[in-house]
């Protein structure tokens, strides 16, 4: 039976895809797949992510943002081309955003302002945001600890403890998965996911990075293999995989106000 999935993260809008994004689009379908966001990290990728959602809609989403690695290389206007790109028809969330602490690209500093600016646009637009999270995560639950309300938005790629989890969830957001839970090692991982409620719990693949297993390493990374993570979720939940694939495709519809 094929499952309906959705890929709530992936990177279609970078050079990996540019000579097969029709095929993989169609492999995709095949799978399951009902729908993909199509991620920003610079103002590049987020006019990108636009135009793919023009190109494809009701299929593919954009999501529009300035990811924390790519802060340091934005000129003085590229915050104010997001905002602009943010009102485009297909645009269904702000990021990714967030804290990177594992890569040297920008100043933490700086990191935090993007990421404040980014809250802010959330709660101008309405939209949900994407948090990108890499060694980051306590710095990130600290500084939405200091925000005055935390816009609806989802730990996107989560790879922190449960007790981090759970102050996440606590927040309000939901909490997405990627190929790494499906790592034989990841046994902590998917003990968070086993504690993420049903109706907080998404998955992604953030393609073109991250294969999951059976396929780990094998890149491009692409959204028909969402299948293999969600199947992963659901053995750990003891849940069946229809019953997780239409749990999650409601989840991300509901979070990034679909039909």
């Amino acid at each position: 039976m094929t499952l309906s999935l959705f890929d709530t993260h992936a990177h279609l809008n970078v050079d990996a895809f540019d000579d097969c994004l029709d095929e993989v689009i169609q492999r995709a379908r095949d799978a399951g797949v009902v729908g993909i966001n199509v991620i920003g990290i610079d103002v590049a990728t987020s006019r990108r992510a636009c135009d793919l959602a023009a190109a494809f809609p009701g299929f593919l989403y954009a999501v529009v943002g300035i990811q924390p690695n790519s802060a340091a290389e934005a000129d003085e206007g590229d915050f104010g081309v997001i905002e602009q790109l943010a009102g485009c028809p297909g645009v269904r969330g702000i990021g990714e955003t967030g804290l990177d602490c594992y890569w040297d690209d920008t100043p933490i500093e700086m990191q935090h302002d993007y990421f404040d600016r980014h809250l802010q646009l959330c709660r101008e637009t309405g939209l949900p945001m994407v948090i990108h999270m890499r060694e980051s995560c306590d710095l990130i639950i600290n500084q939405l600890s200091q925000q005055a309300t935390v816009p609806p938005g989802v730990m996107h790629s989560f790879t922190g403890s449960l007790d981090q989890a759970r102050q996440c969830l606590e927040f309000g957001l939901d909490i997405s998965f990627a190929g790494m839970v499906t790592f034989k090692k990841s046994d902590d991982l998917r003990a968070v996911a086993q504690f993420v409620p049903e109706n907080r719990l998404l998955v992604e693949t953030d393609a073109p990075y991250l294969s999951p297993e059976p396929l780990r390493g094998r890149r491009p990374n692409e959204p028909a293999r969402v299948e293999h993570t969600l199947r992963c979720l659901a053995e750990a939940r003891g849940v069946s995989a229809e019953h997780l694939a239409e749990v999650t495709t409601a989840n991300a519809k509901r979070l990034f106000q679909l039909p």
